[in-house]
């Protein structure tokens, strides 16, 4: 168990009173969100067929929470770890033309998750995806999404301190752009996470981009699924973070493989089965829309602007008993 207390730790909103900023957060968000970048609210599946090749593998180690259907004879079924394919379908399936997207609300359960104060098994994140043409598939564009994230991000600052000034969390007023290479060439002799930790406390908010492929050090400095994200054209938003004295991850997103890129990161990774799956093949035969998007966690959004010391304070999941105890006597309400 990894737990992190503040000093003097003080949640100033009530628990009640908390509830009510997170559903203020997430009604105002998502609509602010929809209409800057142009997308249509849908419903989405908690659960896919496991040889439809739609789950996100994550770092390639976390194994789905499964279960088999007896109306499917048994078929094995998977619960999301996210949607980050199967919107990419969903654009081809609902029609979605170029600069037109969809968000929708994602519940996912990630039941290796490591649990600490950011960290929880149950992950609630505002799933989006845009239709772009190829020659959009540019560092360019990828940066004035980002931009505009952050944008609708810091409107919701001034909105909760309107409502909640007491409690609002002041963001900075820009973010950086910075590669992973460029991070490892600035602090060389740092692990990944120390690098993300001290970048954020210089800077304030970081999009760091390319993150999958292999460092001048040989190592990576995150893992990323071959099959969704272009490494060379994604990133994470990331905010330092007083409270925890750590960077805080709000967004992971990307513009998403092309025929040419997919082939290369399922070598690159010695998955080359892949590609005779649904969806790979899709891509492949250019059957489906070239596409940006990425996920953007409510529960850590409401943390960030709340000032919030744990995620258990936005989000009702389950907690290790001494992690409970420990929040209860240092004044941590956990939902």
């Amino acid at each position: 168990m990894n737990l992190i207390i503040p000093e003097n730790y003080n949640p100033v909103l009530s628990v009640r009173e908390t509830q009510n900023a997170i559903k203020y957060i997430r009604d105002t968000f998502q609509y602010e969100f929809g209409k800057e970048l142009n997308l249509s609210r849908i419903s989405a599946p908690i659960f896919v067929r496991k040889n439809s090749g739609l789950n996100d593998d994550l770092n390639g180690t976390e194994k789905p929470v499964s279960f088999t259907m007896m109306e499917l004879n048994d078929e094995p079924i998977e619960v999301v770890h996210s949607l980050a394919k199967w919107k990419r379908m969903a654009l081809k399936k609902y029609g979605f033309q170029l600069h037109e997207g969809l968000y929708t609300n994602m519940n996912a359960i990630r039941k290796d998750e490591a649990l600490d104060n950011l960290h929880s098994v149950y992950v609630d994140q505002w799933d989006w995806e845009k239709v772009i043409s190829k020659d959009e598939r540019t560092i360019n564009v990828l940066k004035q999404h980002v931009e505009t994230i952050f944008k609708v991000i810091k409107h919701m600052e001034h909105e909760v301190w309107y409502k909640y000034p007491q409690a609002v969390n002041h963001l900075p007023d820009k973010i950086h752009f910075m590669t992973t290479q460029e991070l490892l060439d600035r602090y060389p002799d740092m692990t990944s996470k120390e690098r993300e930790n001290a970048i954020t406390k210089e800077l304030g908010c970081v999009f760091l981009m390319r993150i999958g492929g292999k460092l001048s050090n040989g190592e990576k400095h995150d893992g990323r699924a071959p099959d969704y994200d272009d490494w060379e054209l994604n990133g994470d938003i990331l905010f330092w973070y007083e409270p925890l004295q750590c960077s805080l991850e709000i967004s992971s997103m990307g513009i998403r493989v092309s025929e040419e890129s997919l082939l290369k990161q399922l070598e690159i990774e010695n998955c080359m089965e892949r590609a005779k799956l649904p969806f790979h093949k899709a891509i492949l035969d250019k059957k489906l829309p070239y596409s940006i998007g990425g996920g953007i966690g409510q529960s850590r959004l409401c943390m960030l602007l709340l000032k919030k010391a744990h995620i258990g304070e936005v989000q009702a999941s389950l907690w290790p008993d001494q992690m409970v105890k420990e929040c209860l006597e240092n004044n941590i309400p956990l939902l």
